[in-house]
């Protein structure tokens, strides 16, 4: 497949992923974990869109965006983060140190579309005021298409034309300072799990936390197996909890 395909397949994904919470409803598209198989199927390396898309959902997991908060952008990260990884030849490591940087960057692109969004509130209030109800639809479309925008067209410029350039960075980069990052960049997803436990640990749930933690690194069980003991545990714990009294 071309590269302008491919990179035009991959802008469209980044736009769809920004609508997603705005249009069709929060189906989590806009995650790395989804988004980074569907990288990997464009340009034809599934695995590491698998791995990669995993590694910065594992970064990122804890980052939502409420209300008027913008946090960095995960879906041009994600996106972009994984085609290099891709394109470029780059290990899972060097990949998510790359993907941080690139979501901090989309992160004041959206703050700025956001401010130019509020702009468009007056509009639509002389739209109200005049009972013009197609001009209030024609400015909401307008945002929403800005936010698409946004996150298409820095993607489409990444995947096309940054490919290459990022790869030639990358050779240039002294090893004892692409070594720190890549060893920085293990302790991300670590990072990511804690700003989630901040959220959601409390006493009923840190026994299953420790039983987890002693599965995995004291009897060496697989992710795989702990997680069908944890589906089955949660199971049965729901269906006591629905359980009436006697």
């Amino acid at each position: 497949m071309p590269l302008f395909l491919q990179a035009l397949l991959l802008a469209l994904l980044a736009g769809l992923a920004q609508m997603d919470s705005r249009i069709f409803g929060q189906n989590m598209v806009d995650r790395p974990l989804v988004t980074g198989p569907i990288v990997g199927l464009i340009l034809g390396d599934f695995q590491t869109g698998v791995i990669v898309g995993a590694s910065l959902e594992l970064v990122w997991m804890g980052i939502v965006n409420i209300g008027g908060a913008t946090p960095p952008d995960v879906i041009s990260g994600g996106i972009l983060g994984t085609a290099f990884a891709i394109l470029a030849g780059l290990d899972t490591e060097t990949a998510i140190a790359l993907a941080m940087p690139i979501a901090l960057l989309a992160q004041s692109l959206g703050i700025l579309v956001r401010i130019i969004n509020t702009t468009f509130n007056h509009r639509a209030d002389a739209y109200a005021a005049k009972g013009d109800y197609k001009g209030i639809e024609k400015i909401l479309w307008l945002g929403a298409l800005l936010f698409f925008l946004f996150a298409a067209v820095p993607v489409f410029l990444g995947v096309f034309f940054g490919a290459d350039l990022v790869a030639n960075i990358v050779d240039v980069i002294p090893l004892w300072l692409l070594d720190g990052l890549r060893r920085s960049s293990g302790l991300l997803p670590a990072l990511g799990i804690a700003i989630l436990m901040r959220f959601i640990y409390d006493k009923d749930s840190a026994p299953y936390l420790f039983v987890g933690f002693a599965l995995s690194a004291v009897l060496g069980m697989s992710i795989i197996s702990i997680a069908i003991i944890g589906a089955a545990v949660a199971y049965v714990t729901y269906r006591n909890s629905i359980k009436k009294p006697a």
